[in-house]
């Protein structure tokens, strides 16, 4: 009967783990925590790829599931840029560039309804893809800007972070 008990504390055990282990990779998680190069970060079979993005030029830092940089020597990548529910997309060749980077430059502009998805392959290991779509809060902060009406201060002009 005890023997029972520890196997059943055991599968108990290791569920509760796998369930942390699949919560800790959600996309409210990552969104959640600060990325290493103020990017945006995402799981992808194996990897985690962190996703810095500028106008015409993409970074993709790649990780482990430790978050230890995994070498991106002879590897490739492919990048595809939308800009919200526009038709046109933009497609920029990733390739190494520095230890665990792939880089890769285009003709597009990054707004906070960009949409990048990725295509990454790594000598020995499959090909695998992430899909990187703006932070909710940001998105809707973008939308909410757009439609708000400039107001006047009533420091008469001026802005102030402290009081005098």
């Amino acid at each position: 009967m005890v023997t029972l008990r520890v196997v059943t504390l055991l599968i108990g055990v290791t569920l509760a783990g796998v369930s942390i282990f699949a919560a800790a990779h959600t996309e409210e998680y990552f969104d959640s925590k600060e990325s290493a190069h103020g990017g945006q970060t995402r799981m992808a079979g194996p990897y985690h790829l962190e996703l810095v993005a500028k106008d015409k030029e993409i970074v993709l830092y790649v990780m482990d599931h430790a978050d230890q940089d995994l070498s991106t020597a002879g590897g490739a990548g492919k990048a595809t840029v939308q800009i919200g529910k526009a038709k046109t997309k933009t497609s920029v060749r990733l390739e190494p560039a520095g230890s665990n980077m792939l880089k890769g430059i285009g003709d597009f502009t990054v707004t906070p309804e960009t949409v990048v998805t990725v295509f990454v392959e790594l000598p020995g290991q499959e090909a695998t893809a992430a899909r990187f779509v703006p932070h909710k809060s940001q998105a809707k902060l973008a939308m909410k800007n757009k439609d708000a009406k400039p107001q006047a201060d009533d420091a008469g002009g001026h802005h102030h972070h402290t009081q005098h």
